[in-house]
């Protein structure tokens, strides 16, 4: 498979974050993850989509952006507009049998459309949609804040999910050196990894430690 990196901005210094995209995207990153919260369906808060626009303006690599929030469908306009080139709703948010409706309308927009779910979510639940998504993200730790440990528990289920699903599948969640050859060898292609890169001395490095896990 052809692994990509997705740093997740999360980790990066907000203070200079024109230079913390810049240090990934030379580095060698294929697409920026972009965590947005909401403080009611994870306890955190981070960014909205005025921040998503002025992160378009200083790179060109793909934007896949993560919704943790409640009723992610309401704001897929406003993600669109900001220059989101994927969107990636989380399964405990959204009516099931309604999003294929969703799904059609990011695709009619040409934005790619992700499903995530929770570590305690069990992949029966994003079974019926399997067939509408470019992605699905697995969450290898419970969302709302960086720096947790990964839950080795959910390799299985990525391993499970790559014998019926041909898409993309990332993985976003206390992803490190450590983890990332069980992660690529469960069966993921895409890796989005925050701290372990934006804390790193040599990015570039970090990013190809990822990428080449064995």
């Amino acid at each position: 498979m052809n692994i990509k990196i997705a740093p997740s901005i999360l980790s990066a210094d907000f203070s200079c974050l024109e230079r913390e995209i810049k240090k990934v995207e030379l580095a060698g990153a294929d697409m920026l993850h972009i965590d947005v919260m909401d403080g009611h369906f994870v306890p955190n808060i981070t960014i909205g989509p005025g921040v998503v626009k002025y992160i378009r303006r200083v790179t060109k690599l793909p934007l896949d952006v993560h919704l943790m929030i409640e009723n992610p469908q309401n704001f897929i306009n406003d993600f669109v507009k900001a220059g989101s080139d994927m969107i990636t709703m989380h399964i405990e948010t959204i009516n099931a049998k309604r999003y294929p409706l969703y799904a059609k309308r990011l695709k009619s927009k040409g934005i790619k459309a992700g499903i995530s779910l929770n570590p305690a979510t069990p992949l029966a639940k994003i079974i019926n949609v399997l067939n509408l998504v470019d992605l699905v993200l697995v969450m290898s730790v419970n969302p709302g804040f960086s720096g947790q440990a990964f839950i080795p528990a959910v390799l299985p289920k990525i391993k499970q999910l790559r014998s019926i699903f041909n898409g993309d599948i990332s993985v976003d969640g206390g992803v490190n050196d450590k983890w990332a050859g069980s992660i690529i060898k469960a069966g993921a292609n895409i890796l989005a990894v925050g701290s372990y890169i934006f804390g790193a001395k040599n990015t570039k490095l970090a990013i190809e430690r990822i990428r080449n896990a064995k």
